[in-house]
């Protein structure tokens, strides 16, 4: 893998991580489309040094809150914190059961980037609805909304569903305040990272040699443009401006959906020529 190619990736993962735009649909198409990209060979060892890159992204930003949430598992009466440890368990649920049924089928549709550019459209149309329930969200977080946005969590493992859109859109259907969806959000990310990282860890193969230093450089790449892509969510989310992202992911979903179902067609007509 190229010095370029690294970079660009871990920029879209980076930012894709975070904004609600879905990371594994655009890493998908971003693969498809870099010439000579080998998925095989790199697609396993790469991708989960990316989600390394992005889990120290939120690990930072939210470090006083992860502070007061351990330090809350010895201090009862840290009634609020203990909660939200309670809250984010429900809603890491969904996710880990889904992780484990479904992790093959899940892979498989990384292959199809029409299916991946359709679940693009969807995450566009999605991110419509927080403008219009916006007005009804003034609650605090409960077991029910925790359980919802774990859902939309676990949805959001199609790779062309926003992770991020789809729970931060779960939250608010479910009456939670913008900002506190937005941070359990993003707190219910270091889990489910972490998770997946687990899953891929006994796949990973040995770098070779040669490629360290561009797999670091993505690293580097993806974890300043996490960081980024969090403080852009959250001032987004604040102004009420996610429907521009839902514009933006059915662009980029119609594109790929035109481009790809054009060149598989092309294929299918070149195949069949005597």
């Amino acid at each position: 893998m190229s010095f370029l190619a690294a970079i660009l990736l871990g920029i879209v993962q980076g930012l894709t991580e975070f904004l609600p735009v879905s990371s594994s649909g655009h890493l998908a198409l971003a693969q498809h489309l870099i010439p000579g990209f080998d998925v095989e060979a790199a697609g396993v060892t790469f991708d989960l040094l990316l989600h390394i890159a992005t889990l120290l992204a939120v690990l930072i930003y939210f470090r006083r809150r992860l502070f007061e949430l351990a330090g809350a598992l010895f201090d009862k009466s840290r009634t609020y914190e203990r909660r939200l440890i309670f809250f984010l368990f429900l809603g890491t649920l969904p996710i880990v059961i889904a992780g484990f049924t479904l992790k093959d089928p899940l892979e498989q549709v990384k292959e199809h980037p029409v299916a991946v550019s359709a679940l693009l459209c969807l995450t566009g149309l999605i991110l419509f609805i927080p403008g219009w329930v916006k007005s009804r969200c003034n609650n605090d977080h409960s077991p029910h909304s925790s359980l919802i946005m774990g859902v939309a969590q676990a949805f959001a493992l199609l790779p062309g569903i926003s992770r991020s859109g789809s729970t931060i859109t779960a939250g608010m259907i479910a009456g939670v305040k913008p900002t506190l969806a937005a941070e359990f959000s993003f707190l219910l990310a270091i889990p489910a990272i972490s998770g997946a990282m687990v899953l891929k860890m006994k796949d990973i193969s040995s770098i070779p040699s040669e490629q360290i230093a561009p797999y670091a450089a993505g690293m580097v790449a993806a974890f300043v443009t996490g960081i980024i892509a969090i403080y852009a969510v959250l001032t987004i989310l604040k102004r009420g401006k996610f429907a521009y992202f839902g514009f933006y992911c059915l662009l980029i979903g119609t594109a790929g959906l035109i481009y790809f179902s054009t060149r598989s067609n092309l294929s299918l007509i070149h195949i069949s020529e005597p």
